[in-house]
């Protein structure tokens, strides 16, 4: 064989190599900064979409947890790139202050169909006939609920700064419970777990909570507790005139939400193949459930997080390959 054929398998065999094909992936040299709430559970859905990014060559540096007020701001002025949490339309007010559609990317529906509202525990439910939250008016009822001897039933509520607070604390108004009900505000995670240990200890719980969360596989709704309907629809800023009710007829005070990937919109011009990505990527809400339920139970550690990353891939290794290569097709 001569050397010209030799040095011609050579070229042959490097063009097609997996090393040159990297080099020449979408996101090869570009930084990417994603953003997560302070929420731990929030972690896996992110942390998907990252080992995604990775794939198409971004270099993708480790997510900062911060409010989410913080996160819009920092998005919208290109000091971070992308969130996987808009929760929308509970936090329209914030996205439009933060800039709205002119600073952010958003496109697709990455989680869908996420419900809020106001769970009791079932036992005290049926006891009490308490089937709307508007009954804890009554002292009597509402003192069920007091956690710590104030007269006042204690509402295990949403962190400072988010807006499921300030719904709460509206509706509070709105109901006529100012006087009967209190909502506690703190770390949600702290403020949940404490529920949890109150409802083992056979007492009364009261609390809001979301899906996707691991605490309705830990309390089932219809089995453990029971969600407590409002009498109409009481939401603040924008949505004030909306009506909650959902499409089964019942109004627990939230609309049904969807959560979106959110990124500075210059940056997703710039890159097509994570702009493509942002909008195609779907995640069950029930997965996210089972996941989370399993940081409860004490696999929570960055390790952990990943390691659950991992399985989901495995588990859908067709459709996250699909997500890549649709994504890197849009670069073309």
């Amino acid at each position: 064989m001569t050397r010209k054929k030799l040095l011609a398998i050579s070229l042959t065999a490097l063009i097609s190599s997996p090393t040159l094909f990297a080099a020449d992936l979408p996101g090869k040299g570009v930084a990417v900064s994603p953003l997560q709430s302070t929420l731990p559970e929030e972690a896996f859905q992110t942390e998907l979409i990252n080992r995604a990014l990775e794939k198409l060559g971004y270099e993708v540096k480790p997510t900062e947890e911060v409010d989410y007020n913080v996160a819009y701001t920092a998005i919208a002025a290109g000091d971070a790139t992308y969130m996987a949490v808009n929760w929308e339309p509970l936090q329209n007010d914030m996205y439009d202050a933060a800039g709205g559609d002119n600073k952010f990317y958003r496109q697709g529906t990455y989680i869908s169909g996420a419900a809020q509202g106001y769970l009791i525990d079932k036992k005290t439910a049926d006891k009490y006939h308490i089937t709307d939250i508007s009954q804890l008016k009554d002292p009597k009822l509402a003192k069920l609920f007091d956690a710590n001897g104030d007269g006042k039933a204690d509402l295990a509520g949403c962190n400072p700064g988010w807006v499921c607070g300030q719904v709460i604390n509206a509706q509070i108004d709105a109901y006529g419970l100012s006087q009967t009900v209190q909502q506690n505000q703190g770390n949600y995670s702290a403020i949940i777990a404490d529920t949890l240990t109150r409802y083992k200890a056979g007492k009364p719980v009261l609390y809001f909570t979301w899906t996707p969360h691991w605490v309705s596989d830990e309390l089932k709704p219809g089995r453990d507790v029971v969600w407590l309907t409002v009498p109409f629809s009481a939401t603040p800023g924008s949505q004030k005139n909306e009506d909650t009710a959902l499409a089964n007829g019942k109004n627990y005070g939230f609309k049904a939400n969807n959560e979106h990937v959110v990124a500075n919109k210059a940056w997703a011009e710039k890159n097509p193949a994570a702009a493509r990505l942002f909008a195609i990527v779907k995640l069950p809400l029930n997965d996210v459930n089972a996941q989370n339920q399993r940081m409860h139970a004490g696999e929570s550690s960055s390790e952990d997080i990943q390691r659950h990353v991992d399985g989901w891939i495995h588990a859908h290794q067709t459709t996250f390959d699909g997500w890549v290569k649709q994504a890197a097709a849009a670069a073309k």
